[in-house]
């Protein structure tokens, strides 16, 4: 009789428990990777130091000298396409913790603080729910707020106190009220934003709010680091080709020589991976097409950079909004092929940049 009891308790125990993950939605907060992600030189060099020193501040270290002072923030600033979603998704998978999307746009400026009661539609109701979810849960969490830009700046405010030494923040779980103390707790706040917001306007964070965070524009160069960023708008694409593709995964180091060739027109430097001549010769040719697709999309990058720092009132043209992102490069470099000609690229770049320029002009 007991031995019967408890197989129906373990069976109501495991009913309750896949209900309460779908209640809870925890599949959605499993870091899942893009097969297309590349970890090139840009982001083991460059952007994995920074951000892990970022994240050692908020996380904590290991050791005997570990910080018990946990605080700060991260604040990444980019056009769109640059890869800062993904790039925090690949970390959270990597430090095996729990990753939190919490999307700006469904929030919207109307939301000025984090009780979903306060929302008044169902997806800004939903962000906010899983946002203090995601404070409730405490621990192992990655906490990302995505194009914080659409946000009310009164809104981030209330994770000033989230971000300083006292590690504090007001929620509310289940229509409950609550203080969150996250002290020495495994929790990271990442937010993310394009310099401009969706009217055209200024971005905006609140003072207070920055002087806590650590600052990053992935779309721009970060000290004496350029040629790892031009070559990782090369390195991010190789996966948008088939025959790209199939260079990197014979050799990927190939892929650096053979680069290197084309800029210093030389034949120096010897591949590694088993290659036929004719398929060197199809890397080279597609190869030599994609670099000018890069310089193209460094000066177009170049200039939206540009114009989102110009103050308003000196602007003597219309700020411009066409793109050199990650994301335009995998486009573009999808298209090519050997046989094509100097004039097939260029009316390839020409359309690409018209049609975007018709759809962020509003003219059909």
């Amino acid at each position: 009789m007991k031995f019967v009891a408890f197989l129906k308790f373990k069976k109501t125990k495991l009913e309750i428990t896949e209900q309460l993950k779908i209640d809870l939605k925890l599949e959605e907060f499993k870091p899942r990777v893009l097969t297309s992600f590349v970890r090139n030189k840009l982001i083991d060099e460059v952007y994995l130091p920074i951000f892990g020193n970022n994240l050692a501040k908020q996380l904590g270290t290991v050791g005997a000298n570990k910080r018990t002072d946990r605080m700060g923030m991260l604040l990444l600033i980019s056009p769109p396409g640059y890869g800062k979603t993904t790039l925090m998704e690949y970390i959270a998978n990597r430090l095996g913790l729990i990753f939190v999307k919490i999307n700006g746009p469904a929030i919207g400026h109307e939301v000025t603080n984090v009780g979903p009661a306060s929302a008044k539609n169902s997806a800004a109701r939903e962000e906010l729910k899983k946002l203090n979810l995601a404070f409730e849960m405490g621990n192992n969490v990655m906490l990302y707020i995505d194009d914080i830009q659409h946000c009310n700046p009164e809104f981030l405010q209330k994770f000033i106190s989230l971000s300083d030494g006292t590690r504090k923040i007001e929620g509310v779980y289940e229509n409950q009220p609550k203080t969150y103390d996250l002290r020495g707790k495994k929790f990271c706040v990442i937010m993310a934003g394009n310099p401009y917001t969706e009217s055209g306007d200024k971005f905006q964070i609140p003072d207070m709010l920055a002087n806590r965070a650590d600052i990053y524009n992935l779309g721009d160069i970060i000290g004496e680091t350029e040629h790892l960023f031009r070559l990782s708008l090369i390195e991010n694409s190789l996966t948008a080709n088939p025959i790209l593709q199939q260079l990197a995964s014979k050799e990927f180091d190939d892929v650096y020589t053979l680069v290197e060739q084309i800029e210093s027109k030389s034949d120096e430097g010897q591949l590694i991976g088993n290659h036929s001549s004719q398929e060197v010769e199809e890397y080279k040719k597609v190869l030599e097409k994609v670099l000018r697709v890069r310089d193209v999309l460094l000066k177009v990058n170049a200039t939206y950079i540009k114009s989102a720092a110009m103050q308003d009132e000196y602007r003597t043209e219309p700020s411009f909004k066409l793109q050199g992102s990650y994301r335009d490069m995998n486009k573009l470099v999808a298209q090519i092929v050997p046989i094509m000609n100097e004039k097939e690229l260029n009316t390839m770049l020409r359309s690409h940049y018209e049609n975007e320029a018709q759809t962020l002009t509003g003219i059909c």
